[in-house]
């Protein structure tokens, strides 16, 4: 039997899920030399949210860090979690947006593009996969694991089996809150590997505490690779540490052979880690680093507990927090048993926020509401006829059957736009500027606007515009990420 491969995601994965997405790629760099010559089968160095926070708060331009970090990290492969036909982003972009970012991915030494879709819908897959075939890297067809009365053992096998007619290189079981029990995990991977001649990986997290039995479960099973990080970057709301999967894995005949200096550069790479961890303080919280069983009750991503903890504070219903969580489960079956995952977990968890706030459907989150029509994708389930309806009296938008992005009303901006856009702002159009300005637009111009000088003292507060009647905001923040949200009383 092949040993099982072992992935790292301490520089991806590792502190999105543990320090909010904020280690600099000078906070990486000491422990690239070490993490490349380990042995790992893949480092996951990109994608997630690590591009909009690196924008966000770092003021990195995202294809300078993979430059430096497939630089420092020349020998293993590198990977990255796309967002299919978002990218990395909420929105659907353009068929040639996605194949220029992953094409310009690339050539600056991306092997590897792990790519989901937050409903499960491989048509918001395709247009990825056969553009990481294209520019001759892989591209791993990913399933978001989640439970719900249409998600079962054979279903999951049967979008295996579709993602590898799409072309796909390997089938990975992305189970983004750490939910999978051990039997579940096996008995996935088992069919899959009946079925499918491509690899098998998975990838879970540690929050509620089943990680490592998953993992093991799955080992036994045939699965050929799992995702591991490195503490502190790990266990907790993050995967299962490598030093204690070896120790877990010792005398399993599928157990990576490790040699003496291998177990010592694993503490080398920790001296680093720790620092970076330490100097990150502001953005790590006890609560992730510890196993948390409510995620088993509310079947949310762990990070989803902590932030919306604080946003019921902040509006005043932190007595109600059971109340808004037992909320979610409604929500999900009315949009279609959706898997929460980015972008999903942040628009349920504010329905159900809204819902508990102020009665149930009285008011629609635009985004629950493109939901509901399927601007986001095929749901799992059938919408609830009756929340469909009011999404459609909301929005004056029809219900549509085909792909988001070509929709009737959609009005993409595709690169020839973007470049002459960036142009005309005096920026770079290069195709690595007009693909981050398609996602993120202030934040690329905000990157390139020359810094104010020190005001000597405090402006003036400036009023804010009046809000129509009727019309609230709110902004939630779901793992460090937080989405502005307009809403409308429903008569």
């Amino acid at each position: 039997m092949k040993p099982v491969v072992f992935n790292n995601t301490v520089l991806r994965d590792g502190h999105q899920s543990l320090a909010a997405t904020r280690m600099r790629t000078e906070q990486m760099l000491p422990v690239c030399e070490a993490l490349d010559a380990w042995g790992f089968g893949a480092l996951e160095t990109w994608g997630g949210a690590t591009i909009d926070a690196g924008l966000r708060f770092l003021r990195e331009f995202p294809f300078d860090r993979l430059d430096a970090l497939k630089k420092a990290c020349p020998d293993t492969p590198h990977m990255m979690l796309l967002r299919g036909q978002n990218i990395v982003q909420y929105a659907h972009f353009p068929d040639d947006v996605v194949e220029a970012f992953i094409a310009t991915s690339a050539k600056h030494g991306m092997n590897i593009f792990r790519i989901f879709d937050a409903l499960n819908d491989p048509r918001n897959m395709r247009c990825a996969i056969t553009a990481a075939k294209k520019a001759g890297a892989q591209a791993h067809g990913t399933l978001c694991y989640t439970t719900s009365p249409v998600h079962t053992v054979e279903k999951f096998i049967e979008l295996g089996l579709e993602l590898e007619r799409m072309g796909c290189d390997a089938i990975v079981i992305k189970d983004m809150a750490g939910l999978i029990p051990p039997q579940h995990a096996a008995a996935i991977v088992g069919g899959l590997k009946e079925k499918v001649e491509i690899p098998i990986w998975i990838h879970t997290h540690e929050t509620a505490g089943l990680g490592a039995a998953t993992y093991l479960a799955a080992i036994d099973a045939g699965v050929d690779a799992i995702d591991v990080s490195i503490a502190p970057f790990a266990n907790g709301t993050g995967q299962p540490d490598v030093t204690r999967m070896l120790a877990l894995l010792e005398g399993h005949p599928r157990c990576p052979q490790v040699s003496d200096e291998q177990r010592a550069a694993l503490k080398a790479i920790r001296g680093p880690l720790e620092k970076a961890y330490s100097e990150l303080g502001d953005f790590t919280s006890h609560k992730n680093e510890v196993v948390d069983s409510d995620t088993l009750e509310y079947q949310v991503p762990g990070g989803m507990l902590s932030n919306f903890r604080t946003q019921l504070k902040e509006q005043k219903m932190e007595d109600r927090f059971d109340e808004v969580f037992r909320e979610i489960p409604i929500v999900r079956e009315a949009l279609g048993w959706i898997p929460l995952v980015t972008p999903t977990s942040q628009i349920v968890g504010m329905q159900a926020f809204l819902n508990v706030k102020f009665g149930r459907w009285k008011q629609l989150s635009p985004q629950a509401a493109d939901i509901a029509l399927g601007y986001y994708g095929r749901t799992p389930a059938p919408v609830d006829p009756e929340i469909q309806a009011i999404a459609a009296k909301q929005t004056g938008k029809s219900p549509i059957e085909c792909r988001p992005v070509e929709a009737p009303d959609a009005k993409p901006k595709h690169m020839d736009a973007l470049r002459r856009e960036l142009e005309e702002k005096g920026l770079p159009s290069d195709d690595e500027h007009c693909v981050i300005h398609a996602m993120f637009p202030a934040q690329l111009e905000a990157l390139y606007a020359p810094k104010p000088e020190p005001a000597p003292a405090a402006p003036a507060p400036v009023a804010a515009a009046p809000v129509p009647a009727g019309v609230k905001h709110y902004a939630l923040t779901v793992d460090g990420r937080t989405m502005d949200v307009t809403v409308e009383t429903v008569a």
